[in-house]
């Protein structure tokens, strides 16, 4: 039985092996997916709440898509997943523009003995879905502030220890790790500057950090500028356009950075239909930028 038992792990440790293998072969210089997406100006707007079967509906230019929850294998990083994925992209033509890692809002970066291997799969199988960010979530038991707003010490210390060992294995693979967090812009910059690698950025949520944290959102993207690698968009229970004075600066200070890529709506349905009201929030958005 005890031999068995060890020939049954031994079983399952060679063929997740052999899956990441599969992945990191993919060629690394292939046209990336979301560079042929078509473009409605000078952003390309995406969805973390669609999929990718609606996107088109939605007028969309691309999908966020999660990594599954916790696991020791990550379901975005099977074989099954990644082929249908890459089928849907193939069918759809719509490309794949980041992953996100909400799991690690309940299993933190900072606490999971599996978050390095989290790190990894998430670059291969992002390497393989030519998607080329990672959203790296900081929030619930992942926020790296205490209820006092007060950074966790410890637990920045591994974060940032564990980025930089990921860090050169995302810049091989063309990968880039987004930090999206309650931080302040400074705080976030000061946290780049720690890990002090080109392969790190930000991912900034507009109201995460502004409704929900007060922080001033058009100064805290000034101030990260090019750190900033894509940017979320939501508005509580609301879609966009029921805010403008809120969304035309923020608008303003993204193309003052020179910001032209993805800005992927993480928006609520309140028509309780998902298409079309993803349609008007992405309709609203890009008439922002124009």
């Amino acid at each position: 039985m005890l031999r068995r038992r060890q020939f049954l792990r031994d079983a399952t440790t060679a063929a997740f092996a052999a899956t990441i293998r599969n992945l990191w072969a993919q060629p690394s210089d292939a046209p990336n997916a979301a560079q042929s997406a078509h473009e409605r100006g000078p952003i390309r707007v995406g969805s973390c709440t669609l999929g990718l079967e609606n996107a088109a509906s939605a007028g969309l230019d691309g999908i966020e898509v999660n990594v599954g929850p916790a696991a020791d294998q990550l379901s975005i990083a099977s074989g099954e997943a990644l082929e249908r994925y890459q089928d849907l992209i193939q069918q759809t033509g719509i490309p794949i523009c980041s992953l996100m890692m909400s799991l690690l809002n309940s299993h933190p970066l900072a606490q999971d003995p599996r978050g390095p291997a989290w790190l990894e799969q998430s670059i291969a199988a992002a390497k393989a879905l030519k998607a080329p960010i990672i959203l790296v979530a900081f929030f619930g038991a992942g926020d790296l502030l205490d209820p006092q707003g007060h950074l966790k010490s410890d637990e920045l210390e591994v974060v940032i220890k564990r980025l930089k060992a990921a860090a050169p294995i995302a810049k091989d693979a063309g990968v880039t790790l987004a930090v999206e967090n309650y931080l302040s812009g400074q705080e976030n910059a000061r946290l780049l500057d720690r890990i002090n690698h080109e392969a790190v950025r930000v991912y900034y949520d507009v109201y995460n950090t502004g409704t929900t944290k007060g922080h001033d959102v058009p100064a805290d993207i000034r101030l990260l500028g090019s750190r900033i690698v894509q940017f979320h968009f939501k508005n509580g229970p609301n879609f966009l356009d029921h805010d403008p004075s809120k969304f035309e600066p923020i608008a303003a200070a993204i193309q003052a950075i020179h910001y032209r890529d993805w800005v992927v709506l993480e928006t609520s349905s309140p028509t309780q239909n998902p298409v079309d009201d993803t349609k008007r929030n992405a309709d609203y958005l890009r008439s922002l930028f124009r």
